[in-house]
């Protein structure tokens, strides 16, 4: 071997527990984002799917009676007039 090999492995074997300890940090660190990831596009999806699910469902529609505020403005009238 040449001296510039051996010099190499000698580098590489002092600094194999500090290669080792980042490999596993970066793996753990890809694990955690494919996670988020997962977590996220399924939450969209279902967010999606429940969106549809609720635009599908028939709408209830209320109807409101006005006859009780036809006649107020004349009601009103009578009653700011007489005050006067």
């Amino acid at each position: 071997m040449s001296q510039e090999k051996v010099d190499r492995y000698k580098q590489e074997k002092a600094n194999r527990k500090k290669n080792a300890k980042k490999e596993k940090f970066q793996n753990a660190l890809r694990k955690c984002v494919v996670v988020v990831v997962g977590v996220v596009l399924i939450g969209w999806i279902g967010y999606s799917a429940y969106g549809t699910y609720e635009a599908k469902k028939p709408k209830q529609e209320a109807q409101l009676d006005y006859s009780a505020l036809t006649g107020l403005d004349s009601e009103l009238s009578k009653v700011n007039g007489s005050a006067e």
